[in-house]
């Protein structure tokens, strides 16, 4: 299995600082996925893991400033999305990326699976980002958000503290194969952002007609501004 250069020295580094530092390196780093995606925050619970099985600091704090983090991130974010961001769709430039019966089918969406989609993607690169804040543009519940996202952090962040407590003596393998994992979880990703596109695509073209005229309106249909026209 292919080593990663450089994980001992930063490991070096981290042994060093002072515990308070430590954790909340742990902290930042996995809230900051929320809004950076590239910041991969299950890498920082993995190091984590590590120094709490070298003894400069505790599992549990570990896994509660990761997990905290997290879901605190996601949460702010998805808030920031329902409350702002529903009017930019609205917008000329917010209606071309999704039409308004576009908007409503992912609505109906989110109201019927959202919980499901929302635990799943969180546990997906990229998607983990995405989902929970389209979550919010769509209005749903901050509970019915929440708790999916909550549960999804504390499985993912759960397991990559045991592995990596577990693997901390060959913690270059273990970081290669972490690697490999988010691989993986990214090719997924792409497979469900490439079907997400093609829904995308295919949504456009099934736009409903515009309504049809009021029936109550007594001017025949007459868009030339002449008045109406007699019958023959």
């Amino acid at each position: 299995m292919t080593e990663v250069p450089g994980v001992q020295p930063l490991l070096d580094f981290l042994l060093a600082l002072p515990a308070v530092t430590a954790y909340a390196l742990i902290t930042v780093g996995s809230a900051l996925e929320n809004v950076f995606p590239p910041v991969p925050s299950d890498t920082f619970v993995v190091l984590g893991a590590v120094l709490a099985d070298r003894g400069s600091l505790q599992p549990l704090p570990v896994l509660l400033c990761a997990w905290i983090a997290n879901s605190g991130g996601a949460m702010v974010v998805f808030g920031f999305a329902r409350r702002h961001g529903r009017g930019a769709f609205e917008t000329r430039w917010g209606r071309r990326l999704l039409r308004p019966h576009q908007f409503r089918r992912l609505a109906r969406f989110y109201e019927r699976h959202g919980l499901w989609a929302i635990f799943f993607a969180r546990c997906l690169p990229v998607l983990r980002v995405v989902v929970p804040t389209f979550a919010g543009f769509t209005a749903l519940g901050a509970v019915r958000a929440m708790a999916p996202v909550v549960a999804a952090s504390l499985l993912w962040n759960g397991l990559m503290l045991t592995g990596g407590m577990f693997a901390s003596r060959n913690v270059d393998r273990i970081m290669a194969l972490l690697g490999q994992v988010n691989a993986w979880l990214l090719v997924v990703a792409v497979v469900l952002i490439g079907g997400i596109v093609g829904w995308w695509i295919r949504s456009r073209r099934d736009e409903p007609p515009p309504a049809s005229a009021d029936p109550d309106d007594d001017s025949g249909g007459d868009t030339d501004g002449d008045g109406p026209r007699a019958s023959p």
